[in-house]
């Protein structure tokens, strides 16, 4: 009997659950871009009391929600500070270049955190010859930094910092409920210290489709004329705002499982000489590093994939395997031997078939 295939290339890839569906599909629709949907509005109103902010705008993705974010806090040719390995500098197509002509000052952090001594400094002064250094923008849980929770302390003494200096200051929160769960500490003590947070419904919460960027009214005014102009104003798009509404009513304390599978992964790697975890899971990613006589990421996927598992070539020595919904605890051991008999293939020699990278 083949058994089935365990994705963990992310928690991108999970399906809406049959009671998401019916909610969805039970969903109350209106013209969002006249701003006359119900189930938008609600989840608008929703995630703004979770996050402690003034307002929300539901954006089709987090990538959208974080470049309304910068184009709300800049103006054409000023500069935000960010880490080296965050989201919006790597993965988003320097989108704040092509679409708000940003300029990104990137910092390196330790598994994506930043220290107030690191920034300190990096204002550029009030020059004619000079960019405006206008923001900081921050990533929590950080995906690079392989699910890391940024140290409360480390963010208030950040924003602190940017705040006193005149900075606004803006957090990629797409998997800000892990943190959450995995700290046991609410959302909005989380985004107190933000001027402007996105958060995703689509990756671990589970929805199709969707992510929010909340901030004050204000803020959101603007962002609303911003979000048309990028293409992202949504018709009847309560169909998709109602599976977001019943992941954040149901499915965010199970984000608990997700971690401990991420955790049992981790330990197994931990054990399998060769492989380095970068770092130790805190949430549900594990980042592990590869050495040379293991072969290459794109070998040891490929390996990987021949045992019925999945999981992404994130650099040209490290593998990525991030858990979510559709994968139990109960498949944490299939997923335990299938690494350990891949790195025994490595040393054995056997050819990996089919390789293929997603890495360059």
């Amino acid at each position: 009997m083949t058994l089935p295939v365990i994705d963990l290339r992310s928690d991108t890839v999970t399906l809406p659950t049959p009671e998401m569906r019916a909610a969805m599909a039970d969903a109350a629709v209106g013209d969002d871009v006249f701003r006359e949907d119900p189930a938008v509005n609600e989840l608008q109103e929703v995630i703004a009391d979770l996050l402690g902010k003034e307002a929300a705008l539901f954006t089709p993705s987090g990538s959208m929600a974080n470049q309304i974010a910068l184009r709300t806090h800049c103006q054409q040719g000023d500069e935000f500070i960010c880490e080296s390995g965050c989201h919006v500098f790597n993965y988003e197509q320097g989108a704040f270049a092509q679409l708000s002509g940003l300029i990104p000052r990137t910092v390196d952090g330790k598994y994506g955190v930043l220290r107030l001594d690191q920034v300190q400094g990096l204002i550029r002064p009030d020059n004619e010859h000079l960019a405006r250094t206008r923001l900081v923008t921050l990533e929590n849980t950080h995906n690079r930094g392989g699910g890391k929770i940024l140290p409360m302390e480390s963010v208030k003494e950040v924003c602190g910092w940017a705040h006193e200096n005149g900075l606004a200051t803006h957090l990629d929160g797409a998997r800000l409920f892990n943190a959450v769960v995995a700290s046991k500490t609410a959302a909005k003590e989380w985004s107190q210290y933000f001027d402007t947070v996105s958060v995703c419904f689509s990756k671990g919460l589970g929805a199709p489709v969707g992510s929010a960027l909340a901030g004050t009214k204000e803020m959101i005014a603007a962002a609303h004329r911003h979000r048309k102009m990028f293409g992202g104003g949504m018709r009847q798009a309560g169909i998709i705002a109602a599976g977001a509404l019943f992941a954040l009513r149901h499915q965010v304390d199970r984000l608990a499982e997700d971690h401990e599978l991420a955790r049992q992964i981790g330990s197994a790697v931990a054990e399998v000489p060769g492989l380095t975890l970068s770092p130790p899971p805190e949430t549900n990613i594990v980042l592990f590093d590869l050495d040379m006589h293991l072969g290459t990421a794109a070998e040891f996927s490929a390996r990987l994939e021949e045992r019925g598992v999945l999981a992404m070539a994130f650099g040209p020595q490290q593998i990525r395997a991030v858990t979510h919904l559709n994968v139990s605890l109960a498949e944490g051991p299939r997923i335990c031997d299938a690494i350990a008999a891949c790195a025994e293939d490595a040393v054995s020699g056997r050819p990996a078939s089919h390789v293929t990278s997603t890495y360059g």
